[in-house]
Parts: structure tokens; C-alpha cells; sequence
């Protein structure tokens, strides 16, 4: 989760809240991304266009250095069927809530080195210094928003894969075609000199 600038990320849309400087109300944005950096979220996240993409969110700290980020992004999708490629478009209104806390570690795989997701829903994010920048996490919103397998409505799988000869007909009349079905024709097939 990004945290602060200071790693040299250009990201699309960067609005850093400095937590330090942060008020016992909070902090609420509203964040609207503009033509060039719908273009760039789209370009990223392999969508063939975004429009209107918004969010307001709001940040709050709270007892025992917790950090919550609660927001909603709106925001219009275009992305290529998974079947046929053709344009499918998505209304995004999603709501997302997440929790950071100060100085918490994260768990590592011993072996690996590699970060350990938590096992709960609702388990808090690492939060490594002052500055965390909402306009990361609301593109990172975005993206788990977006549905990921889009489909244009009506097409299913069998409208887009070829017709195989021969092994279809079975099928279609009703008797189920077994994946080892060319073997068991070749160990029934009668042997020539012996």
C-alpha cells in the first residue's frame, strides 16, 4: 500500500495527507481525476478507456495508531470482453474501507522473505511513517472495483470456441465425451501382424 512519496513513485493521482499534521476531525478530499489521468489509470490497469473517475474520501486517526481510510469512487469503465473483445463498460459506485496502524510490522515467510497476507478481512496494513498518499489508494480501489473477467452480456463460452469435427456429434446426441475416448479407440483397434 503506497505510504509516502519519498520511494520516487510517480503515480497518477497523488494527494498526500501528512498524518502529523492530521486534526482530531479528520480529513475529507474529494478527488477528480482529469482527462489525462483517466487516461493513465486506463493505461495501467489495461482498461481500454475511464471517465469520470471520482472519489471522496476521508481519513481518520484513531486510538492505538490506527489510521482508517473510508471512501466511494464513481467512475466509468470500458474494458475488453475476456470472450470476444468487444467493449463491455462498467458503472463503478464502490464504497471501500481500510485500516492502517502505526509501526506495525509485517509478517514475512521465514523461508522466502515474502510478505504473509492476513488471514482476516478487516486485519490492519502496515503504515511505515507520516505521509500517505489517498490518491494511490484510490486508484488502487479502482482497480479491485473493475470487474475483472468482463463479459459482453448474452456471449458464453461455446459461441466463441471452435466446433471440433467428429467428437461433437457424440455429445450432441446426448452421449458425454470422455477425454480419453481417442485412446480406448486405439487399444480397441484389431493388430495387423502379430
Amino acid at each position: 500500500m503506497p505510504q509516502s512519496p519519498e520511494n520516487n513513485q510517480e503515480y497518477e493521482i497523488s494527494k498526500v495527507v501528512d498524518l502529523e499534521r492530521l486534526g482530531a476531525a479528520g480529513a475529507a478530499l474529494d478527488i477528480v481525476a482529469t482527462d489525462s489521468q483517466c487516461a493513465a489509470l486506463a493505461k495501467r490497469f489495461g482498461f481500454l478507456s475511464l471517465s469520470g473517475f471520482a472519489a471522496r474520501v476521508t481519513v481518520d486517526l484513531r486510538i492505538g495508531g490506527q489510521v482508517i481510510v473510508e471512501g466511494r469512487l464513481r467512475g466509468k469503465v470500458v474494458q475488453a470482453c475476456v470472450l470476444t473483445l468487444d467493449p463491455v463498460t462498467q458503472e463503478l459506485d464502490d464504497a471501500f474501507r481500510i485500516v492502517f496502524k502505526k509501526d506495525l510490522a509485517e509478517e514475512r515467510d521465514p523461508e522466502s522473505g515474502e510478505a504473509v497476507l492476513a488471514a482476516q478481512l478487516d486485519a490492519p496494513e502496515p503504515l511505515a511513517g507520516n505521509l500517505l498518499d489517498v490518491g494511490e489508494i484510490v486508484a488502487e480501489q479502482l482497480s479491485l472495483a473493475a470487474e475483472p473477467y468482463p463479459r459482453r452480456p448474452g456471449v458464453k463460452l461455446e459461441d466463441v470456441l471452435p466446433k471440433a469435427k467428429g467428437g461433437l456429434r457424440r455429445a450432441a446426441a446426448g452421449q458425454p465425451r470422455h477425454p480419453f475416448a481417442g485412446l480406448a479407440a486405439l487399444r480397441d483397434k484389431p493388430r495387423r501382424g502379430r
